[in-house]
């Protein structure tokens, strides 16, 4: 085989494997054995560079910056919709186009497909491969995109993208499709951003807009955009599929990604139904909506009814209703967390979006407030999405009449009077006053709850109203209340207080990881904890561990080893863990013996969700470890099985997605029997 040869077949591996990992998140080969196929090709195209194009997959990671981008003339118009926005206006639109059908009343079956909320694309592909990218413009002239979709994963550079698919390859075929962030991404990246002190995107849509119109691909390549494809605008020397429903498939099958939450709708009464169904679908999925485009499933016919204006009238798109809504900006508040970060609250005239009234919105952060240049009393744009805090999107500048104020940092802990602390490198601000009342009582919420100590009898009003009387001054003297004072307390009789003092004793014989957790250090949460203990095996050495120790543990930055290194330096925490150990809290990981034959679940890896019948989350992975296995926090394609309870949540939906097995605490036990 010659080297062009070679060449060609490592493309068409690697993009299909490309294809199998991010489109069908269902991988057929190891990493490592990608590895290998992708770093043959960069040698072997290395050592012969005339042999590089522009569709490689080596190329991904974006050309030299453009000058400017060139205009596109589409080869067919890329049109909008008309709305809809109630089955009401669903049925008049059926009823309008019945006047241009052979018969008003006759059948019609119909595709309903998410109204995606990103930007849409025009991508052209000639023999099979990807030639030309654009945005859609003014539906007639758009702008020329191709090498910042080349970066794209999803894009797909070559079709059909399965090299032993027996489709034939299309000589010449315009697709139509919508480039968008993930929602978990999209806030990744903002964080990201962020900390680097660069620009925050409002909302996914802008995000992904402003990273395709990048001059720069390589700012392109380094952004978690995918792609969604949905209609065909243009083709030639192939046959179509005639039906909306199967020209979807078409897609699938040539390689391109298209939605799995598309569905087919026998009539228009189906089509209602689904639209009122899709409303609380839309904040479960993992991508921005903001309606559903139904279309007429018979394209022909679909394309025969002509336009209104600009608009086909063989589509209509049903709009959700609102979830952004313009008020006014009363007041700025500030909270204080159990970390002791002072964050600002909006306090807002009340409005109603999607059903719920809200008064009250997040603003992040104090750098945002300036970015955004928010001010008290300004006209401001709420956004909600599902059960997501409600957060201000930005100001309506044009309608301030001067009497805006511009809203200040605090200087100081509006609970406690202790100046405020800005770390270097943090967009935070801090009250660093481990006495604040305001922070004490968040931290004993905070350590009694389920998932860090999970103490029975100790609810958070319970935690305010000890700390109030002046029973609790730090973390550990909730182990130090004794049963007169309890009694002496407004509302506590014998019973509540046996349970309260019950379960603290109870909770002693939590492990370290919980104990850990509880401690309320920034950024660790129980992953992070799991992480530690497992590394140091006692809270003692992980105390006497310095940032560059920290940093060796997987799965530990920077950030994360300055938080807990500074946390164990200061003497009152120090204290406090004395104050601990007297009380006898653990200190130390019981390791797990394994023994011989007690290898059964060597190699597997399993994430644990919901309540389980007999196991608590800590005996149900003592219990896989002590048998060789292996557990994580987050499910993945690396995860083998998930163990599920009862009210498992978005864990569960990701596994299935994923295609992971999926068992229960009794076909645990028959495993390890």
């Amino acid at each position: 085989m010659t080297p062009q040869e070679r060449i060609a077949h490592l493309r068409d591996e690697v993009n299909f494997h490309l294809y199998r990992y991010h489109v069908l998140d269902s991988p057929v080969i190891s990493d490592a054995e990608y590895d290998a196929l992708y770093h043959e090709l960069v040698a072997l195209e290395q050592a012969n560079p005339t042999l590089i194009t522009p569709d490689s997959p080596t190329q991904r990671a974006g050309a030299e910056p453009l000058g400017a981008f060139a205009k596109v003339t589409h080869p067919a118009p890329i049109l909008s919709l008309s709305n809809a926005f109630n089955a009401d206006d669903l049925f008049a639109w059926r009823q309008r186009i019945g006047r241009y059908l052979p018969d008003p009343n006759m059948d019609l079956d119909y595709v309903a497909e998410p109204k995606l909320d990103g930007l849409t694309v025009v991508l052209t592909y000639e023999n099979g491969r990807f030639t030309q990218g654009a945005t859609r413009g003014n539906g007639e002239v758009g702008e020329d995109i191709t090498q910042n979709l080349r970066t794209i994963t999803a894009v797909p550079q070559r079709i059909p993208v399965d090299p032993q698919s027996e489709l034939p390859v299309p000589p010449y075929l315009v697709v139509r499709g919508e480039v968008f962030f993930p929602l978990d991404k999209f806030e990744q990246f903002n964080e990201r951003q962020r900390v680097a002190e660069k620009q925050v995107y409002m909302n996914p849509r802008n995000a992904a807009s402003g990273s395709l119109r990048q001059l720069d691909p390589k700012i392109t390549a380094g952004r978690p955009l995918t792609l969604f494809c949905y209609d065909l605008v243009a083709w030639e020397g192939v046959a179509v599929p005639d039906k909306q429903w199967d020209r979807l498939d078409y897609l699938r099958q040539l390689g391109f990604p298209v939605s799995s939450d598309s569905q087919y709708c026998d009539n228009i009464e189906a089509v209602a139904v689904l639209y009122e169904g899709w409303k609380e679908k839309r904040n479960q999925i993992n991508y921005e909506v903001d309606g559903v485009v139904v279309k007429i499933n018979d394209r022909p016919m679909a394309d025969s009814l002509g336009f209104v204006g600009k608009d086909p009238r063989g589509a209509v798109a049903m709009k959700f209703p609102a979830q952004e809504k313009t008020t006014r900006l009363l007041d700025v508040a500030v909270n204080v967390g159990r970390t002791g970060i002072l964050a600002p609250a909006a306090v807002l005239e009340p409005v109603e979006i999607g059903g719920v009234v809200v008064r009250n919105a997040t603003l992040h952060n104090y750098d945002e407030i300036a970015r955004k240049d928010i001010r008290i009393g300004d006209m401001v744009i709420v956004k909600r999405a599902g059960d997501v805090i409600p957060y201000i999107v930005g100001p309506v500048a044009e309608r301030r009449d001067g009497s805006e104020r511009v809203v200040e940092p605090p200087t100081h802990c509006p609970v406690c009077g202790e100046p405020a602390l800005r770390v270097p490198g943090e967009v935070a601000i801090y009250c660093d006053n481990p006495s604040c009342p305001e922070q004490l009582v968040r931290r004993v919420e905070y350590f009694v709850s389920r998932g860090a100590m999970d103490i029975d009898g100790f609810g958070s009003k319970t935690g305010a109203l000890l700390a109030e009387v002046g029973l609790v001054k730090d973390l550990a003297d909730i182990y130090y209340l004794n049963r007169e004072e309890l009694l002496a307390l407004e509302g506590f009789k014998d019973k509540k207080v046996d349970n309260l003092l019950s379960g603290l004793e109870a909770s002693k014989k939590q492990s370290p990881v919980r104990f850990l957790t509880a401690l309320g250090i920034r950024f660790v949460g129980s992953v992070v904890a799991g992480l530690l203990i497992n590394e140091f095996d006692s809270i003692d050495a992980l105390a006497a561990a310095d940032q560059a120790r920290l940093e060796e543990v997987e799965g530990i930055g920077p950030g994360t080893a300055v938080s807990v290194t500074t946390w164990f330096a200061d003497e009152r925490h120090r204290a406090l863990l004395e104050k601990f150990r007297a009380a006898g809290l653990p200190f130390v990981a019981e390791k797990p013996a394994v023994g011989a034959g007690s290898r059964q679940l060597d190699g597997l890896t399993f994430v644990i969700t919901g309540t389980l019948p007999t196991l608590s989350r800590d005996e149900a992975k003592a219990l896989i470890e002590t048998h060789g296995g292996k557990v994580t926090g987050s499910v993945s394609k690396n995860t083998h099985f998930l163990l599920a309870g009862e009210k498992a949540g978005s864990k569960l939906s990701k596994a299935e997605s994923l295609g992971v097995a999926i068992i229960d605490e009794a076909r645990l036990n028959e495993m390890i029997a």
